[in-house]
């Protein structure tokens, strides 16, 4: 998303290499690149009405306010919060609900590609499983491609239909999410699907000790 300009490399989209895109082109691209940050409470500006947190985007590339706003409650009723919402503050919001305002904020701008960067790290476990829920079903509804990052391999699991594992910036495993759950291929791979809370419940009486203890 060059939030952060990288070093080295190249980010290959929709036929061109993001990172050599300036102006407006790149101003065009971005839109359809959006992001959901890990940590609710501090994404959204706490002096900012929710409505026009989600409104602000589109208007800033030329769609007038009354469409935007028109939008907004459109949004908020797709992931589950009153359109009333638009008219109150973040802090009045749990950090399921602020996620949920993240999540409409970043598909007001009508994106191909969702990131979310740990985006239920931060909430509990019985919230995380309805914001994977909704992710999910937006994807298909909105054909998005969603790049999500996660520590929490039982998350990766739900979500994921590809699976790429990272240690020190480098790529040691990729393969589709079954594939890499059923047979790790690297030792690092192996050692976070063992690490999992609980897997050694369903690893079987023949599960070896240091398969279950790595």
């Amino acid at each position: 998303m060059r939030l952060i300009e990288p070093d080295t490399g190249a980010v290959e989209f929709a036929g061109a290499d993001f990172l050599e895109l300036r102006g407006p082109q790149l101003r065009a691209m971005r839109r359809k690149v959006q992001i959901v940050f890990q940590d609710p409470f501090a994404a959204l500006d706490p002096r900012q009405k929710v409505g026009d947190a989600i409104a602000r985007g589109p208007m800033a590339y030329g769609v007038p306010p009354a469409e935007a706003m028109a939008d907004v409650h459109r949004l908020l009723a797709r992931v589950g919060l009153d359109a009333s919402a638009a008219k109150r503050y973040p802090h009045e919001f749990s950090g399921g609900q602020r996620q949920r305002i993240c999540i409409a904020r970043a598909l007001a701008l009508k994106p191909m590609v969702l990131v979310a960067d740990e985006a239920v790290s931060a909430l509990d476990v019985s919230v995380q499983a309805q914001i994977l829920d909704l992710l999910a079903e937006l994807r298909e509804e909105m054909n998005l491609a969603m790049l999500f990052i996660t520590h929490d391999l039982r998350v990766a699991a739900e979500i994921a239909d590809r699976i790429v594992v990272m240690r020190y910036g480098e790529i040691v495993e990729q393969g589709d999410t079954k594939s890499v759950f059923t047979s790790p291929q690297h030792a690092y791979t192996r050692a976070l699907l063992d690490a999992i809370p609980g897997r050694s419940l369903f690893a079987g009486p023949q599960a070896s000790p240091d398969a279950m203890t790595a």
